[in-house]
């Protein structure tokens, strides 16, 4: 097994949570010292530095949520000076202001440690070609990931998202190793390269794809492997954070979160308090180590579970599970909580659909309408019994996960619009 810096990712756990008792009680005073939101968020709670002694008092101190940056934006929250500022990445926007993020050289050193622990954990080092077709920009997923293929020393292919017939030339005569985008678009890639009669299992160089930057399921994971013939990975990361951070290793069972950067909790959504090791609740991120926009028990809404416990590769960080969906993905019909990704990991499940789906919500009245258009590998069949079959099998089978009826729409090959970047699943109709 491949270590970026063994010491670190295999210490002692009780060497690590002191570790970060010691960072977290800094923080705290950083962020009282440099930060006017945090000075003032700490005076109204009644919280002074001098209370936060461990981590066991991280309970004491406040949340901060994604309407904070917004309200405080541009740069209301940042700790640092804009002399010492080297970067800014920032999120689209699309639901309100967007989320201004600024970097120290600290702070990007230590994004591209923590990729480099993760590259490095599936095999990766300075003998690979690493494709990054995420987009570069104020998007965080391309420059992230540049960076910690080149701190591997990796060669690096900035090819960002688009142009896709000619991201597989390059795959193919470049000899790429390992590339990296969102789930929907390399299942695109895939789907183009059959059709161009160059299917990526042929391709012998490949072997590794790191994945993130919008939910996708186990199911889907197995499909991306059976048909390209490489090893899919998780990566997880978030804008306000500092785009992807953190990979999964061989064992393929959670990410690893660098716990001497960063404290993961998960918490009863109703009560705020911790779960128990394995059980799911929200996630809530505290950054040790950010020097421009730290942030304190930040609330990201992604739904998920921890496993603490050594993991089979030695690593002693904690393993954040594949995430069940975020707060902001969530739609709800009928009073029920539906997620894209359970709908997704129902359809890979069956051989005869492709990747590509569409949810559909509408209002009849007082009552939601919900319609998944799921699109066939191939429509060659005749036979309308066949149709109505498989109609009726995806029907049961969202019942069965969602508790939920949904009316399904068989469509042709290529009829769900394809993705570059994040893909889009759901069109809400619905006026309220």
């Amino acid at each position: 097994m491949a270590y970026w810096n063994q010491e670190i990712e295999t210490m002692d756990p009780a060497r690590l949570r002191a570790l970060q008792s010691e960072r977290l009680v800094k923080l705290v005073h950083y962020v009282y010292e440099n930060s006017p939101f945090y000075k003032k968020l700490f005076d109204e709670k009644g919280i002074k530095p001098d209370d936060i002694k461990s981590i066991d008092d991280i309970q004491k101190l406040p949340f901060t949520f994604k309407k904070d940056l917004r309200d405080t934006y541009p740069t209301g929250m940042f700790c640092v000076k804009n002399t010492d500022l080297v970067r800014i990445h920032a999120s689209s926007g699309t639901t309100g202001k967007p989320i201004v993020v600024g970097y120290t050289q600290n702070d990007i050193d230590n994004w591209a440690e923590s990729l480099a622990r993760g590259f490095t954990s599936v095999g990766l080092d300075q003998d690979d070609i690493l494709q990054v077709s995420y987009g570069y920009g104020l998007f965080t997923g391309g420059l992230g990931a540049h960076y910690g293929s080149e701190r591997i020393g990796a060669t690096t292919i900035p090819t960002s998202s688009g142009n896709t017939e000619r991201q597989l030339s390059l795959m193919e005569d470049l000899g790429v190793t390992a590339v990296l985008c969102t789930p929907s678009y390399f299942s695109y890639l895939i789907e183009v390269a059959e059709k161009e009669g160059r299917s990526l299992k042929n391709n012998k160089s490949l072997r590794v794809g790191i994945f993130g930057a919008e939910p996708w399921s186990e199911s889907l994971r197995h499909r991306i492997e059976e048909r390209s013939g490489i090893k899919a990975y998780d990566v997880f990361g978030t804008s306000e954070l500092s785009g992807p951070l953190f990979t999964e290793c061989p064992e393929q069972k959670g990410m690893h979160v660098w716990a001497d950067m960063f404290i993961v909790e998960i918490l009863n959504p109703d009560t705020m308090e911790p779960v128990k090791d394995g059980e799911t609740g929200e996630l809530v991120v505290t950054t040790l180590l950010k020097e421009a926009l730290p942030l304190i028990r930040y609330r990201i809404g992604d739904l998920a579970s921890v496993e603490t416990g050594v993991c089979p590769c030695g690593r002693t960080h904690p393993r954040l599970m594949r995430l069940k969906g975020r707060s902001d993905d969530m739609i709800i019909v009928r009073g029920i909580n539906v997620f894209p990704g359970q709908v997704e990991s129902v359809l890979m499940k069956i051989p005869e659909v492709s990747p590509h789906f569409m949810i559909i919500i509408e209002r009849n009245g007082e009552l939601d309408d919900m319609t998944v258009q799921v699109e066939l590998n191939d429509m060659s069949s005749d036979k309308v019994d066949d149709y109505n079959k498989l109609i009726a099998r995806i029907s049961h089978d969202l019942r069965t996960v969602l508790t939920l009826s949904a009316s399904i729409e068989l469509v042709n090959p290529g009829t769900i619009p394809r993705s570059e970047g994040k893909a889009k699943r759901v069109i809400d109709k619905r006026k309220f």
